[in-house]
């Protein structure tokens, strides 16, 4: 396996920080780490995440699809969700995915697709 970045689609390429600071190698120069598309990549669809567990060296998210049962008239909607695909990080990778998150969450906000916590008005009582 290649040591390639999976860095998501258009972004810049980094340097890795393997520098001497984050390794103590004693001077040698950051590698720099060149982020290389597959088109071929299967991707995976889910509607959900089932779980969500750290265990103090990886993070593990669990994502799920719903699906539903036949309708029939007159009777509750009823469905099952499937595990869809199980992603394992190391720390370093989890903090960068909830780093990356937090800037949607806030583009989300600025949008206005989302409301930002505390933003709701006072109920009446």
């Amino acid at each position: 396996m290649s040591p390639e970045s999976t860095a998501p689609k258009g972004s810049a390429s980094k340097p890795a920080a393997a520098g001497s600071a984050a390794t103590g190698d004693g001077g040698r120069q950051p590698a720099t780490i060149r982020y290389l598309d597959r088109a071929d990549m299967v991707e995976t669809f889910a509607d959900s995440i089932t779980g969500l567990i750290f265990d103090g060296q990886t993070l593990r998210i669990e994502f799920g699809v719903t699906r539903f049962d036949d309708v029939k008239p007159n009777t509750a909607i009823t469905g099952r969700r499937y595990p869809a695909c199980r992603l394992v990080l190391p720390p370093a990778a989890a903090v960068d995915l909830i780093n990356r998150m937090q800037q949607i969450a806030a583009a989300l906000t600025q949008a206005g697709v989302v409301k930002a916590r505390g933003a709701e008005a006072p109920k009446a009582g």
